[in-house]
């Protein structure tokens, strides 16, 4: 397998930004991390995880979609799209790099979201392998190993250098485009760190984590389960749990009059929130109960019920942490599968 010294992931970052665009997750001032653009001594961050997906990258969180021009009665309609740059996002842990085969189930399917497939298109997505995971970390729950992440190439570190292995065709390239850096690598103390993080998986508090209980099948069960209230009650309907959780897909439509002109934006909404979904007539979830039960339904039920047994959460335990109620999908699977 190819690898590089750790030592030399500036030279690494350097040659990969000279061809096109590169971002990394980078530490902020308050210790957590997001993705940046690469620019030359930026530091890639030791943090499992960002604090935000790499969703953003193909499905932004605000996106122009077409602008309108009015004179009159006459309507100028101003196709703004063009083609994406070639971009790499390097250091995607295993479970955000699942999400984006959940996100193609949604965007990619006919009719195909012109503006995603553009991303997707022109970005590479680099993986890397995890070896400290979290406590609220459940990604083999949904079959992911987080010691050999998907994605169009993954990285492997061994605390020494980092291992490059090509998942398909764009990641071959990508190690083709770098290859004059690496060089041919012992994998034994690889190995041996893979197991260790293994072994740590298999002992977190939420390893043991099922969806056997849960499906399309059992729809009705759910939807009626008297939990819903006592689950639901604290709930503040701030959002925060779609925002940072990289399958969530949903978006509202907008325009925008700016004076000179009209521009027709999406922005993602959130299922918590109390006008999601709402039509002329009003809302057909009135309650934070129905909307609650909406997000987890879909994760849990819906989405499963639809793609094949798929669901749409791959454990990635940012509603863990980030929730200011503690309240995420673990505690609404745990008290559903109760009888």
């Amino acid at each position: 397998m190819l690898k590089i010294s750790l030592e030399k992931l500036d030279d690494l970052f350097a040659a990969i930004s000279a061809k096109q665009t590169l971002y990394i997750p980078s530490d902020r001032a308050d210790g957590a991390s997001e993705y940046k653009k690469y620019e030359a001594g930026m530091k890639l961050s030791n943090n499992l995880n960002t604090v935000r997906s790499a969703k953003d990258f193909f499905f932004p969180q605000t996106e122009n979609l077409v602008d309108f021009k009015m004179e009159g009665k006459n309507i100028e309609v101003i196709d703004i799209r063009k083609e994406a740059e070639d971009f790499v996002v390097f250091g995607v842990r295993a479970c955000d790099a699942r999400s984006f085969t959940i996100l193609d189930k949604v965007f990619l399917c006919d009719p195909v979201d012109s503006y995603y497939k553009n991303r997707r298109d022109h970005g590479t997505v680099v993986t890397m392998a995890c070896t400290r995971p979290a406590e609220t970390c459940f990604c083999g729950t949904f079959g992911i190993d987080a010691t050999a992440p998907e994605g169009d190439c993954a990285c492997f570190s061994d605390g020494e250098s980092l291992f490059f292995k090509a998942n398909n065709e764009k990641g071959q390239a990508f190690i083709d485009s770098v290859a004059s850096l690496l060089e041919e690598g012992d994998t034994a103390k690889l190995d041996e760190v893979q197991a260790k993080t293994k072994d740590i998986l298999s002992k977190l508090p939420l390893s043991k984590l099922s969806t056997d209980a849960f499906g399309g099948d059992r729809l009705m069960e759910y939807f009626n389960s008297d939990k819903w209230g006592e689950l639901s009650e604290s709930c503040l309907g701030c959002g925060t749990c779609t925002f940072v959780c990289p399958t969530c897909q949903c978006y509202d439509i907008k325009d925008f009059n700016t004076g000179n002109g009209i521009k027709r934006f999406r922005c993602w909404d959130s299922c918590m929130y109390s006008d999601f979904t709402k039509m002329a007539h009003g809302n057909p979830r009135l309650t934070q109960l129905e909307r609650f039960r909406q997000r987890f339904m879909h994760k849990l039920v819906y989405f499963p019920a639809n793609n094949n047994g798929e669901f749409g959460c791959v454990g990635c335990g940012r509603c863990l942490s980030k929730c200011p109620i503690s309240m995420n999908i673990v505690k609404v699977m745990k008290a559903l599968e109760v009888k």
